[in-house]
C-alpha cells in the first residue's frame, strides 16, 4: 500500500500541531509531554517522514523520555557539542553545538 501525497501532508501537519502541544505540556505535564512525544514518532515513522529539529533534539534517544533541563536531565558543553546526561537511563546524548544551514 502506498501513502499518497495528501496522506504525507495530513500527517506532516498533524505532527506539526502535535509538536506545538509537546512544547507547552513538556515543563507542565511531564506525563502529557511524553504522550505527545510517543504520537510524533509513530506517525512520523508510520508515513517514514523526519522529525522537526526541534522535536528530535529534545528527548532521550534511549529510554524515549522528554528533556527536562535540571529536572530529568544535565545539559553541559563539551568540545562543542552539547552533551544532555539522562537521568532515567544514565546514558548520554552528545548534539552539535553549532547547527550550519
Amino acid at each position: 500500500m502506498t501513502r499518497t501525497k495528501p496522506q504525507e501532508r495530513l500527517a506532516q501537519e498533524h505532527i506539526s500541531q502535535l509538536s506545538k502541544e509537546y512544547d507547552k505540556a513538556r515543563y507542565a505535564n511531564k506525563a502529557l509531554a511524553n504522550r505527545y512525544l510517543q504520537l510524533i514518532r509513530r506517525i512520523a515513522m508510520k508515513f517514514r517522514l523526519r522529525l522537526p529539529r526541534e522535536v528530535k533534539h529534545s528527548y532521550c534517544k534511549h529510554c524515549k523520555q522528554a528533556f527536562i533541563p535540571g529536572k530529568n536531565c544535565r545539559v553541559r558543553t563539551r568540545d562543542g557539542k552539547l552533551v544532555y546526561y539522562c537521568y532515567s537511563c544514565k546514558k548520554y546524548t552528545r548534539l552539535p553545538l553549532s547547527l550550519k544551514r
